[in-house]
């Protein structure tokens, strides 16, 4: 064993670089500002009568997202962060992102009556009724 290295050298500077890597990764996974930091997984869906849009949203209540038609595009978009009481825990992984998410969804081409809004599996479910001359 080398004299200059204290024994317990080397685990001390390995807990030290796993307290580090720790506080980055709450640093990362932070809510952003206004900036979208991911972007959910998506399927769509058209039947005759309407366009169903599926979003994985695992945790992230229906009502709080925010969804617009802008030109031919569908727009989600909203924050998933974790619960109050989590926040404080030792992560030990987190592979669900967090913070800021937007999403934008070409839309197959019609016009749309109705956007209903609803939550299925952990999946919002976004519900484009096609418009009378529209449907074909």
């Amino acid at each position: 064993m080398d004299k200059d290295f204290p024994s317990g050298w080397m685990w001390s500077q390995a807990f030290d670089m796993l307290a580090r890597a720790e506080r980055m990764h709450r640093e990362l996974f932070r809510p952003a500002s206004s900036l979208a930091a991911w972007e959910p997984p998506v399927d769509v869906l058209e039947t005759d009568e309407e366009v169903l849009v599926l979003v994985a949203l695992p945790g992230v209540v229906a009502e709080e997202v925010e969804a617009s038609i802008e030109g031919n595009e569908l727009v989600i978009a909203g924050t998933r962060v974790l619960p109050r009481e989590w926040r404080t825990a030792v992560i030990h992984r987190l592979e669900l992102p967090q913070g800021r998410f937007q999403r934008r969804i070409r839309l197959p081409g019609g016009r749309y009556s109705d956007v209903t809004r609803s939550a299925i599996n952990g999946c919002l479910v976004i519900t484009l009724s096609k418009a009378e001359g529209s449907r074909g």
